[in-house]
């Protein structure tokens, strides 16, 4: 259960799900920037981020969603 103090949309999402880590998951990474945010001012700058952050991408198989913020 999420608290009153969750802010924001969400949705729950089932289904089996990957962990990509690094390095195989830094061009993903920005394949997913771009999808959302369109081009990066500095590349290099993003992709050294994304290394120092230890970022990893969660892939998810959705089999089922719901409920939403609204119920």
């Amino acid at each position: 259960m999420i608290s009153d103090g969750f802010y924001g949309e969400w949705m729950q999402i089932e289904g089996p799900a990957e962990i990509q880590s690094l390095p195989d998951a830094l061009e993903p990474l920005v394949e997913y920037y771009r999808t959302l945010s369109g081009e990066h001012p500095d590349w290099d700058e993003y992709r050294a981020a994304m290394k120092r952050d230890e970022r990893v991408l969660i892939l998810i198989r959705p089999e089922r969603a719901g409920p939403n913020v609204s119920g």
